[in-house]
């Protein structure tokens, strides 16, 4: 009986684990991936502007 319970403890733990891994890969990279993508957003908008004052001067 003990075993079992020892068993199903440790294959709940292992579970948590390796959820808790992927969560702890998948969520710094939505954050970066979320964080170049509001960069790259501002800096090509950015660049544009520049352009067009170069244009009229």
């Amino acid at each position: 009986m003990g075993t079992k319970i020892a068993r199903a403890a440790f294959l709940v733990a292992a579970m948590m684990f390796f959820a808790v891994l992927a969560l702890d890969i998948a969520v710094p990279a939505l954050v970066l991936g979320s964080m170049a993508l509001s960069i790259w957003a501002v800096s090509s908008e950015g660049l544009s502007v520049r352009r067009e004052r170069e244009t009229t001067a």
